[in-house]
């Protein structure tokens, strides 16, 4: 039994790390003990199997999944014969990694440049109004300057997303290191 003590340790340690570096996915440390746990399971697992592996509500487990689903990094699996819904890890790091960053980034570039393209339009308003003081439009100028700065930005950004859903990132820096 030994064996099989040291193997559970070495794979435990492995799930720590990960429930305690989840929170770069946005997620909870109980979500990331999941994520940790479908890693080394050889075949999919029902909600009831992993509530019983983890020790977790079903309620808190259906959460914790979908989380997962959601960040693709658990993916749903049909098995002949059986009725209940089976999920698996992802296990192409590389492709988890791009998909939750696209999702995120892509997320978070929307929302900003809306509200800068939309205070740009107020601010080159304010620059043509006559009944706005000479102080004041040479601080929106100074704004939209900023704010055009930050869209070249989220330009460069959007490019650097695309890279990634592309796999054209892989041209320049490989998923191996040939040294």
């Amino acid at each position: 039994m030994e064996g099989k003590e040291q193997l559970e340790v070495a794979r435990e340690r492995v799930i720590d790390a990960i429930a305690q570096n989840i929170n770069l996915y946005g997620v909870t440390d109980s979500i990331g003990r999941l994520y940790g746990m479908l890693l080394f399971q050889e075949k999919p697992m029902t909600l009831d199997e992993m509530k019983e592996e983890l020790g977790m509500s079903k309620t808190s487990m259906s959460t914790s999944v979908r989380t997962l689903l959601e960040l693709k990094m658990v993916d749903k699996v049909w098995k002949k014969g059986v009725r209940k819904d089976l999920y698996k890890a992802e296990d192409d790091w590389y492709q988890t990694f791009i998909d939750f960053f696209t999702i995120k980034w892509r997320a978070g570039v929307s929302m900003n440049v809306y509200a800068m393209e939309k205070s740009l339009a107020e601010l080159n308003k304010m620059i043509n109004d006559e009944t706005i003081s000479d102080e004041i439009k040479e601080e929106a100028k100074k704004d939209i300057e900023k704010l055009e700065y930050a869209l070249e930005y989220y330009s460069w950004l959007n490019r650097f997303v695309d890279s990634l859903e592309s796999q054209e990132i892989f041209n320049f820096i490989p998923k191996k290191d040939n040294k």
